[in-house]
């Protein structure tokens, strides 16, 4: 198994997370997003990405994109530790968690947008933060209704196992914290996250201790 990450990239720490939480080995290739006006934009990784984006997962014969996609392949083919509940509605509730983020929160701020605002559209930096913070903090604002008040909510997203929800939240409040948001006006998500953060598969999928970490 080879993962092309970077170590910043909250949809390429979502697959560390569930690689680390299955306990499957993997070759970690980097790809500097910034560096040189961006490895993802050079014909050698658009060879294998076309969308120029992280993560790229590759097995065998088989290369897979999009972060989601690569998770729910490594659950069918590995499913222990399983990342969904057995449940159907239940599996239906995590997903829907999983996908608030990565589908209504993260694309509106991930680095493809950011750059957009900043050198296309010519919003200052100051400008380009609000963009950010606005939009995490009005996601994070309904997330947090529905996981306070869902009796499933434990210790992480759902009870006390992590799931494929609590490895899509846990990298989107890491990138809001760099952005200075105060994720402690969401205490049930700021409770879930110091969790998270404290067990050994989410500690080692953790940028700072990537290889490639700045």
């Amino acid at each position: 198994m080879k993962l092309y990450s970077y170590f910043r990239s909250s949809a390429a720490f979502r697959v560390r997370i569930a690689l680390n939480l299955k306990n499957l080995p993997y070759d970690y290739a980097p790809v500097h997003l910034l560096r040189d006006g961006g490895e993802q934009l050079k014909p050698a990784y658009r060879s294998l990405n076309p969308d120029a984006i992280v993560p790229t997962f590759v097995e065998g014969d088989h290369v897979l994109q999009q972060s989601l996609a690569i998770i729910e392949y490594l659950e069918e083919t590995h499913p222990e530790p399983p990342l969904l509940p057995k449940s159907p509605v239940d599996r239906a509730y995590v997903r829907s968690v999983a996908l608030q983020v990565a589908c209504e929160i993260h694309p509106l701020n991930n680095l493809r947008v950011l750059k957009y605002l900043k050198h296309s559209v010519g919003t200052d930096d100051a400008t380009r933060d609000e963009w950010y913070r606005h939009w995490i903090e009005s996601g994070f604002a309904t997330l947090e209704q529905h996981l306070a008040g869902d009796s499933r909510t434990g210790k992480l997203c759902f009870g006390d196992t992590p799931t494929l929800a609590d490895a899509c939240l846990v990298p989107q409040v890491f990138n809001a914290q760099r952005f200075k948001i105060d994720v402690g006006q969401f205490p049930t998500i700021q409770r879930i996250y110091d969790h998270a953060t404290q067990l050994d598969a989410f500690a080692r999928a953790a940028p700072g201790v990537q290889p490639d970490a700045e």
